[in-house]
């Protein structure tokens, strides 16, 4: 009995090696553990990695090269999921080989996706158009004004449209393969994946690319930086507009032009998003009750938690708690 799944990367040179080595380490890994489960059934995928131009190295732009089969006419072999993995530095014969490429044998995969900006391939080829797509958080608005069909998401770190798949930022393409495999073979093989990759966790697709620790670390500007730290301590308090614009010393006004200036969000927006974190850390490191999580930060009830959860991450916090809560809960 075979049950063996083509999975194909094509790596664009000077794409980032994470794009392709992330999702091909998940696939690899999950032979592991199908191998251990059904160790008497041919099942799981064969991995190949691919170059445009029929190269057999790809130069990445870390330098580190990577080995590949051959170009796309080397394929004598049932597609079942192919993944651009990012945009590269394609010249424009090679870009158009690809475009024309995949118009032509899209219909024949069962699964078709982008890694980061891989998506501007797909955008350009026409497959996105009317779809619901993601890319890097950087180039999110230059996809949309590029590609006016596309109706660019601009935080969901992997999006599901069909059968076309598209992920955030470099190393989301681990978080949508192991969504791939989960389609696949379940959710225990995924998680016993993303364990063996000592992943942190296994994060759903609409989790958001804006982490509010990250906008912490990256502003410059003295006064929001000390507006996000108080913040972080103050999580349980009433924490409107108006009260963080007089914590600033602003107009609540200018308060919050200039908080979106500095972070690339709105204030409720941010406190939302630090909350829901700041939620899904106790909930996975902690024993406390959903009412207790809910109090400490400023979430107010647990019902309130699970709206936030289901609006959010699409799960409930018990649901959360039960795949990601660490071993030491």
């Amino acid at each position: 009995m075979s049950e063996i799944k083509h999975i194909v990367i094509v790596a664009p040179s000077m794409t980032s090696i994470l794009n392709v080595a992330g999702p091909l380490d998940v696939f690899a890994k999950a032979n592991h553990c199908l191998s251990e489960i059904k160790p008497s059934v041919n099942t799981g995928y064969a991995i190949h990695t691919v170059s445009v131009d029929a190269s057999t190295l790809v130069h990445t732009s870390s330098g580190v090269p990577i080995g590949c089969e051959g170009g796309l006419e080397a394929i004598d072999y049932p597609i079942d999921t192919l993944l651009i993995a990012g945009k590269g530095e394609l010249d424009e014969p090679t870009r158009q080989k690809l475009i024309k490429w995949l118009q032509k044998h899209e219909k024949n995969m069962r699964r078709l996706g982008s890694i980061c900006e891989g998506s501007f391939v797909l955008a350009e080829a026409g497959l996105l158009n009317g779809r619901r797509a993601t890319t890097h958080w950087r180039t999110c608005d230059q996809l949309e004004k590029m590609y006016p069909d596309v109706k660019v998401d601009k935080e969901s770190i992997y999006i599901k449209d069909d059968h076309m798949y598209t992920s955030a930022g470099i190393s989301t393409g681990i978080d949508l393969s192991l969504a791939l495999v989960e389609e696949d073979y379940g959710r225990e093989i995924a998680l016993m994946v993303a364990r063996l990759l000592v992943l942190y966790l296994k994060r759903p697709g609409n989790q958001s690319q804006f982490s509010p620790v990250l906008m912490n670390q990256s502003v410059n500007y003295e006064p929001i930086k000390l507006i996000q730290d108080w913040i972080t301590e103050h999580l349980n308090e009433v924490l409107t507009v108006e009260v963080l614009a007089e914590k600033a010393s602003m107009s609540p006004r200018n308060f919050a032009r200039v908080f979106r200036r500095e972070t690339g969000v709105t204030p409720a927006k941010y406190v939302e998003a630090l909350r829901l974190e700041t939620a899904r850390r106790r909930l996975e490191e902690s024993r406390l009750t959903l009412e207790e999580i809910s109090s400490e930060c400023g979430i107010g009830s647990a019902d309130n938690l699970r709206r936030i959860f289901l609006r959010l991450l699409n799960t409930s916090p018990s649901a959360y708690r039960r795949n990601f809560a660490t071993s030491l809960v």
